[in-house]
């Protein structure tokens, strides 16, 4: 078998900023056909070791290796369009000199993208300056193409659009991405840049997460053993974001109890009148629109939309670029009148809203008087939080306080903007596009953030596994004008819509009424042994969390250790293992459960 010769090589390679040294000891080598997904914390040195690759920075020291005649298309995180008149200028921009005449492949990719090509850049929303730049890289033909956060501000189509692409692309391709459902989809390959080390897994990114929990635990296996004190950062980086995606499991579960309750209040919205409900559902009243309509010249972006929003809601909107997902959330928040139908909004609502253009960070700031302009201390959800403490829960270092807020990479000025957010006293908080260039763990804190947060949110996002996990129910933006609730994940939001009859097959949906398909799930049910399970497994499982109560207080007894080590041992093991076939339980359980709700949900 004959193994062809990497088309890319560095070795050795290393860079640092000042005294601190962004990484060292890299070593890499790209094939052709590789398909890499280039993971780590914010500000660990994604972005500026994929511009090494790149060749737009120089490393302090390594040796480079690249076959002749390679040629590497790029796309930075935050493209300077600023020098063109048109998305068009943009696309052709990525020809070589030589090539200019062959417009025809800025032609193909502008219509592909669907861009509107003759349109200014500075009067461009952010996805359509995404896509140009996207097309810029690809209009050469790269053999390597290096993409970083390239589904920031995309809608769904054109992230889908993307990841055909990546697919089918006969070179190789290195991409930095948040989007949890898009690396799964495109990668073969996991790069990992952890504290300054650059780590290969030679699987998609779907198995990350299993791996990086080996490396922490042999990595904490290895300080133990040499009799050193473990490193605080590796407790304080890893451990809490382990324990956090162990709990995911116990926030799905809230979320389907939500969607559930969810259901039911669309159930009664629609089968009678909104204005005689309830006292105790006035009094959740957060928001309540009806018969909204909102055009801009001849363009209608909202038609006869009815809403009410109950407190706890945590409503996504999603749709195409364009669609009029903001005007919505401005509509909803009283910043934009409606042409006619009324809105009202519930007594005492304090707003806590996330700009994705981050205009309020100030960057000549520390982060410190960011959060706090006097004192040490600052008041978050009830109490007083010291500042170094409030910013280590979003995972800034406690040496990064006194920083400027120049000095930080994007997705850790979206942390400190989210941080900024959540410390306001609010009981609605408005997200707009919070995930961008946000890292997995921030994502995982958000995520449970939210789920402790007890007031209304609104989101506005493209990313699936984000509002799969997240949203109660979601706002379909067509595009037209017609808006629908679906109630349920955005995976399943996405299946309806590409499995659903065509227009002239059946009527469009109304807000009332979601469209019937996948009629075989009708007659679908739990099997005998899934039904046993769904109805004996809670029983197991408080089983064992009695028998981990007991063995707790065992363990409480401070003489224990040294009167019976033995013992001690035992029962330590038995409690980890406990709780480990818990989780493993849960999971199971989960899974039952949630496909017997989607039989019901489709009529089964």
């Amino acid at each position: 078998m004959v193994v062809e010769a990497p088309i890319y090589t560095i070795r050795d390679a290393k860079l640092s900023f000042g005294l601190n040294p962004l990484f060292t000891g890299v070593d890499l080598y790209i094939n052709r056909g590789d398909k890499i997904c280039l993971v780590g914390r914010n500000g660990c040195g994604k972005s500026t070791l994929l511009k090494v690759i790149a060749h737009e920075i120089e490393p302090d020291e390594g040796e480079f290796f690249i076959q002749p005649g390679i040629r590497i298309g790029y796309m930075p995180q935050e493209p300077n369009l600023s020098d063109y008149k048109t998305l068009r200028e943009v696309v052709e921009s990525g020809l070589p000199k030589s090539d200019k005449n062959q417009t025809y492949m800025a032609d193909r990719l502008i219509e592909y993208f669907d861009i509107r090509a003759d349109q200014n850049p500075a009067e461009s929303s952010g996805g359509e300056c995404r896509k140009a730049a996207l097309a810029r890289a690809l209009i050469n033909e790269p053999d390597i193409l290096l993409l970083d956060e390239p589904t920031n501000h995309l809608d769904i189509e054109a992230i889908e659009k993307l990841e055909d692409i990546i697919q089918k692309f006969t070179g190789a391709v290195i991409v930095i991405s948040h989007d949890r459902s898009f690396l799964s989809h495109v990668s073969q390959t996991t790069f990992w840049l952890d504290r300054g080390i650059l780590r290969r897994n030679n699987k998609s990114f779907a198995f990350f997460e299993e791996w990086e929990n080996q490396v922490i635990d042999q990595e904490i296996i290895e300080q133990k053993a040499l009799n050193k004190k473990i490193a605080e950062e590796t407790e304080w980086l890893h451990k809490g974001v382990t324990a956090r995606r162990k709990r995911n499991m116990g926030r799905l579960r809230r979320l389907q109890q939500l969607r559930a309750e969810r259901r039911e209040q669309i159930k009664m919205i629609g089968s009678v009148n909104m204005e005689v409900e309830t006292a105790e559902q006035r009094s959740k009243m957060v928001i309540e629109a009806k018969h909204v309509y909102k055009a801009f010249g001849e363009r209608q972006l909202i038609k006869d939309f009815s809403i009410r929003i109950i407190k706890g809601h945590k409503l996504g909107v999603v749709g195409p670029n364009g669609s009029g997902k903001s005007t919505l959330i401005k509509l909803l928040t009283k910043r934009l009148e409606p042409d006619s139908g009324f809105i009202r909004i519930g007594k005492n609502l304090e707003e806590a809203y996330f700009d994705q253009n981050r205009v309020t960070l100030d960057p000549k700031k520390t982060l410190w008087k960011t959060l706090c302009n006097e004192g040490d201390h600052i008041w978050v959800r009830g109490h007083f939080r010291h500042v170094v403490a409030y910013l280590k829960d979003f995972l800034f270092k406690p040496d990064q306080a006194q920083c400027p807020v120049s000095a930080l990479s994007g997705g850790e000025k979206n942390r400190l903007m989210l941080a900024v957010a959540l410390a306001r006293p609010s009981n609605l908080l408005v997200l707009d596009e919070p995930t961008n260039d946000l890292d997995m763990d921030t994502l995982d804190l958000l995520q449970e953030v939210l789920d402790e947060y007890e007031g209304t949110v609104l989101i506005v996002s493209h990313d699936r596994d984000f509002m799969d996990k997240v949203a109660t129910s979601l706002l379909y933006m067509k595009g037209d004008g017609t808006i629908y609730e679906h109630v349920g994940s955005y995976t399943e939001l996405l299946d309806k819509l590409k499995n659903k009859p065509t227009a002239k097959q059946n009527k469009k949906p109304s807000i009332k009424e979601e469209p019937k398909v996948r009629e075989r799930t009708k007659t679908a049910k739990l099997s005998y042994k899934e039904q046993y399970l769904l109805d004996n497994l809670p029983a197991e499982i408080a089983k064992l969390e009695e028998a981990n109560k007991a063995i707790e207080v065992a363990l409480g007894n401070p003489n224990l250790y040294t009167d019976d080590p033995q013992k001690f041992d035992e029962l330590t093991s038995t409690l980890a293992a406990n709780k480990e076939k818990i989780n493993e339980l849960e999971n199971q359980w989960l899974e039952i459960q949630l496909k017997a709700e989607e039989i019901t949900a489709n009529g089964g």
